[in-house]
């Protein structure tokens, strides 16, 4: 089950400083491709995917679903962020809505990632109040680490996986009281 549970989707677009965060459109295939077909975006994914590969398998829009945001700076897509539950890759994650985020290199270093995901998790902190937040990603992957640091992410594990050593960690909705 990738749902989030009981959230109407799709939200409507949630609008930050310079980004909004909405469902994807046809105009967003080309980007889509190219971020999915990149050696760099690819690098702690398991390497990119082939280009051809793609355009067959995505003949039009790319595909809507539940916890899938397009991150559009200008009118043109830059990334997508997604809060998906139990994909079923890692154990850990399991039953928990999980935080990925994929950007494109050009977009990389200037803070997007950064601000898009903080609005896409407080978004989820209001449409399910007090649920907790997962992420994982390889420990090489020095950028997604500073990231998921700043975006209050707790370590709970290191672990083997995918041929790489990953990191695992948890953001809390919940402001504790003494």
């Amino acid at each position: 089950m990738t749902e989030l549970g009981p959230v109407a989707w799709p939200p409507a677009p949630i609008r930050t400083e310079r980004l909004v965060l909405r469902e994807p459109e046809a105009r967003d295939r080309a980007a889509v491709i190219e971020l999915l077909a990149s050696p760099e975006v690819g690098t702690y994914l398991g390497g990119p995917r082939p280009r051809d590969e793609l355009e067959r398998a995505m003949p039009g829009a790319p595909s809507r679903r539940p916890g899938l945001f397009i991150v559009d700076l200008d009118g043109a897509m830059i990334g997508q962020i997604t809060l998906t539950r139990d994909t079923g890759h890692l154990r850990q994650a399991a039953g928990k809505a999980e935080l990925g985020y994929l950007f494109l290199p050009k977009a990389w270093g200037c803070g997007y990632a950064s601000e898009a995901c903080a609005a896409a998790l407080d978004w989820f902190a209001d449409a399910l109040p007090g649920e907790p937040v997962v992420l994982a990603t390889q420990t090489a992957n020095v950028r997604s680490m500073r990231l998921a640091a700043k975006l209050g992410f707790i370590e709970v594990e290191r672990f083997e996986d995918y041929g790489a050593e990953q990191w695992f960690g948890v953001r809390s909705s919940v402001t504790p009281s003494d």
